[in-house]
């Protein structure tokens, strides 16, 4: 067998710094910033709302900070095109069987994230819908899967894969653990829900090459999601 080839566009030195960055604001700062800005004035704002300015400003600097490196992915979209919308379409079906099966697994708590994003589509579907589909993939996966992932596939494919689909799952569920004014270590089980589409969407972008279609993967899976929670299932 030959040795397989990367794809992926590589971040330049200046990139993984401006990534690293980036991630500290995304993570640690906007939050708190926009818990804020919610409350300001006296008048509470609409969660989603509110949301949408947190993410389209993370969105906005992921276009300033990485503009040529996302230009140089959509390039790459283009040029192999049937490779990432094979990898978007195949990661989607095995996300869908993986997250079935994962969601047959009893857990002691429920996901905080099913009852927090159907009532903010019950209040503003329209700003939810934008988060989740639109805005929420593209911030991700330039840090989860072009930084992350990307960085480490330098050295071990192996080891790209295990610490991003790690790092991806316990991302979406460590604030619930502080979540109640008490430390529940227990919702860190909630991880195991996540790792199907940390593990599709390291795929995809490892197979077709282009983050942006991990990032199509990502928008198909956060809209089914949606999709099924609000439908209550």
């Amino acid at each position: 067998m030959y040795p397989r080839r990367n794809w992926q566009e590589k971040l330049t030195l200046g990139e993984c710094v401006r990534g690293l960055a980036l991630a500290f604001l995304y993570l640690c700062v906007f939050p708190f910033a926009m818990a804020w800005v919610q409350r300001t004035g006296g008048v509470e704002l609409p969660v989603a709302e509110t949301n949408v300015i947190y993410y389209f400003i993370s969105v906005l600097l992921v276009f300033l900070l990485f503009w040529r490196f996302l230009k140089r992915n959509f390039t790459l979209l283009l040029d192999r095109l049937p490779e990432n919308l094979w990898g978007a379409a195949v990661g989607l079906a095995g996300w869908v069987v993986l997250d079935g099966l994962a969601r047959l697994i009893p857990l002691p708590v429920a996901n905080p994230n099913d009852i927090t994003y159907a009532m903010e589509y019950l209040l503003s579907p329209r700003a939810t819908v934008v988060i989740l589909v639109v805005l929420m993939p593209i911030v991700e996966e330039m840090l989860f899967r072009g930084l992350l992932f990307g960085t480490l596939l330098r050295y071990s494919r192996g080891l790209a894969y295990a610490v991003s689909v790690l790092v991806y799952a316990f991302f979406c569920v460590w604030q619930f653990v502080f979540s109640y004014g008490q430390v529940d270590l227990r919702y860190l089980l909630l991880a195991v829900q996540y790792l199907p589409a940390a593990l599709a969407l390291c795929w995809c972008y490892d197979h077709g090459g282009s983050l942006w279609g991990a990032v199509l993967l990502h928008m198909a899976v956060n809209g089914l999601t949606l999709l099924r929670i609000v439908a209550g299932g």
